[in-house]
């Protein structure tokens, strides 16, 4: 398969070559789904805390007697139907939301989503992109002189290694997000409008999934 390789102008100057294991997979929206929940799922950190009946802070005197008031009979004021309760089935800081995905569906999900990208021309590859300094209008400048900025509501920028200058720069920008090959996630993948690739970006993704 080929993907365009394009020039500091944004045009299309030349091709790479990109295997189709990779970059030719069908589009499977059942096990992209899987694949994106349970990333979203492994990322949850558990840090919420309630209490159950026997936790909050409440008197052990019945209520009232058992008979003869014409209400529902009450044992103790920490009961999860009276206001101030405990709850039923609280949830604890050791909940568990792991979502157990198999390294080769992860694998399979994330050369989906690349697949789709490039039929819907969503992934452009450059041969590198750097600025000279971290400054935000310097990237600004140039995703806007490549036709990217201004087109697309969202960029992913993937490089093969983590330019310091080019990290810096694209922190004030929310529509914009410089990842390393390594890290490249299929969230980020799935939210991002454009994805602007290096080519030695490309040859590491090609290795990982291929």
């Amino acid at each position: 398969m080929e993907l365009k390789l394009l020039n500091e102008q944004g045009q299309p100057a030349s091709t790479v070559a990109a295997a189709d294991t990779v970059f030719g997979r069908d589009f499977n929206e059942p096990l992209i789904h899987q694949v994106v929940v349970a990333y979203q799922a492994n990322a949850r950190s558990a840090n919420r805390a309630q209490k159950d009946r026997s936790e909050v802070r409440h008197s052990t005197k019945k209520p009232w007697r058992q008979k003869g008031t014409g209400r529902a009979r009450a044992g103790m004021t920490s009961s999860p139907l009276w206001r101030g309760g405990g709850r039923i089935f609280p949830n604890k800081p050791d909940e568990n939301f792991a979502h157990k995905v198999n390294r080769k569906m992860y694998r399979a999900g994330m050369c989906s989503i690349l697949s789709q990208l490039a039929r819907e021309d969503r992934l452009a590859v450059v041969e590198s992109i750097t600025v000279d300094a971290p400054k935000t209008r310097l990237l600004v400048d140039k995703l806007k002189g490549m036709d990217f900025y201004a087109t697309a509501e969202s960029v992913l920028v993937i490089t093969d290694g983590l330019d310091e200058n080019l990290w810096l720069a694209s922190r004030n920008l929310p529509n914009v997000l410089v990842v390393e090959a390594g890290h490249a996630d299929p969230v980020s993948l799935v939210h991002f409008d454009k994805v602007l690739i290096t080519k030695p970006a490309l040859a590491k993704v090609q290795e990982m999934l291929g």
